[in-house]
């Protein structure tokens, strides 16, 4: 191991070793379920979800409901088909991650240092962690807006410090069978945006017409929204996150080795991809709603400039009524108490493999310090960024940047590994997943470029 190997391991290990006690949290989620047939196929579908469905509600978090509420404001209805174009391509990208998790039996950093130079998956994760913390950084404060929505009286700085705290306890000290849970609930708050924009009473048939005929006009504000949009929906901390969250449900039923993991049977892979289609189904199916939402109230009445999410909501108010922005608020927190732990433990997950570190929330505090250390410091910049003066806008940015760097590289990784044979076995990429994969990751090329250009043009 190197010095600078050495030294990013002891710097991520520090504030975990810091920590001595053991929070347990005694309370679960229960109850039965009437056994009529429907009710039953409902109850085993809801038992199906799992890491997909938490990975695709993720991706709405409050920065991405403020990209989605500007291109709502600024265009109406023009980019609603934006929700149907992606989701294909988010599910495809996904399941392979998922695919790439349960076959080999290792996280998607585990797997790219073991196939390509540790240089490049390095400069990576590293620019991977850059942009979540910015993102992070960012989400924090939207929660604390939220909050403020509801009770304006509420201290801000109290607020950032108190949600940080909460999220990191129990992340680190909830068992994950128990926190799975918890994040799979909290998926259900997307649910919040769309009963608000059906409470905003949108024109149904030109919603429909503009959800399946593309509306572009070309200019250089709209080509840059595509892009931005692009870029918070196929993010590269979903990657991590899905191929690692596969890891831990095998771990979580006894499969503690990865010979153990390797492989796996056609009833395993259909269940993962009923899992992932429904998530990112759900999380493409939140877009629609957030944009037609911002369309059919704030650029109907001119207010065509949103910046965050809790500016969204504010805005909503006096034309869509107090319901449409109780749930948007309700919405911003929910969805950020969900995301940032993801982005978080994305990070961790990509350094800790990449460092051969121990790592996953299947571990105690004890057992696996740098990848936990890495969620606190990660946590802990995205704060403190909160007081130094960097506005979320700004803070957007430099995750953009830092995702349209990464996003393309990451993609290229996971289609080679998911076409290479003696890897995947008899489950690599089909002809339909591969071309569709490699037009994401042209796409993904075009829309980092664009997010780079934005910046410094």
């Amino acid at each position: 191991m190197t010095k600078k190997e050495d030294f990013i391991i002891k710097a991520a290990e520090a504030p975990a070793e810091a920590l001595e006690k053991t929070i347990e949290h005694a309370q679960s989620i229960g109850g039965k379920i009437p056994t009529g047939h429907a009710l039953k196929k409902t109850k085993d579908y809801w038992h199906t979800l799992g890491p997909g469905l938490t990975t695709g509600a993720s991706d709405d978090d409050p920065s991405g409901i403020a990209t989605y509420s500007q291109a709502g404001a600024q265009y109406g209805f023009s980019l609603l088909w934006m929700a149907a174009f992606s989701f294909p391509f988010m599910a495809i990208i996904q399941e392979m991650c998922a695919r790439i998790g349960i076959v080999t039996g290792r996280g998607l950093a585990a797997n790219i240092r073991l196939h390509f130079p540790k240089k490049v998956l390095y400069i990576s994760t590293l620019l991977l962690f850059a942009a979540n913390t910015f993102n992070i950084g960012a989400d924090i404060g939207s929660m604390a807006k939220g909050i403020q929505l509801i009770e304006p009286n509420f201290n801000f700085v109290g607020l950032v410090i108190g949600f940080t705290v909460f999220i990191l306890l129990l992340q680190i000290f909830t068992p994950y069978t128990r926190y799975a849970k918890y994040l799979k609930w909290l998926a259900l708050v997307l649910f919040a945006y769309i009963f608000a924009a059906i409470l905003a009473h949108p024109h149904w048939p030109t919603i429909l017409q503009h959800s399946v005929i593309p509306h572009i006009t070309f200019s250089r504000d709209q080509i840059m929204l595509i892009c931005a949009i692009l870029g918070t929906t196929i993010t590269p901390y979903l990657f991590f996150w899905q191929t690692s969250q596969e890891i831990e449900d095998e771990i979580a039923v006894g499969q503690n080795t990865i010979k153990q993991r390797m492989g796996s049977g056609p009833e395993a892979i259909k269940k993962m991809r009923t899992d992932v289609w429904s998530g990112m189904f759900l999380s493409n199916l939140a877009m629609f709603f957030i944009i037609a939402a911002c369309g059919s109230v704030l650029f109907a009445h001119g207010i065509t400039n949103i910046n965050t999410a809790a500016q969204a909501a504010a805005a909503l108010r006096p034309f869509a009524g107090n319901a449409t922005y109780w749930l948007f608020a309700i919405g911003i927190i929910g969805v950020g108490l969900l995301a940032i732990p993801v982005m978080a433990g994305a990070s961790s997950y990509a350094i800790s493999e990449s460092l051969g570190k121990r790592q996953g929330l299947n571990n105690k505090l004890k057992q696996a310090y740098a990848f936990y250390g890495i969620i606190i410091i990660s946590m802990l910049i995205g704060l403190g960024l909160n007081f130094i003066g960097l506005n979320p806008i700004k803070a957007l940015i430099y995750a953009a940047i830092g995702n349209g760097i990464v996003a393309p590289v990451i993609l290229v990784l996971i289609l080679l590994l998911a076409r290479k044979k003696h890897i995947m076995g008899e489950w690599v990429n089909g002809k339909w997943s591969a071309g569709f994969g490699w037009v994401l990751a042209v796409l993904m090329t075009v829309s980092g470029l664009a997010a780079i250009y934005a910046v410094f043009s």
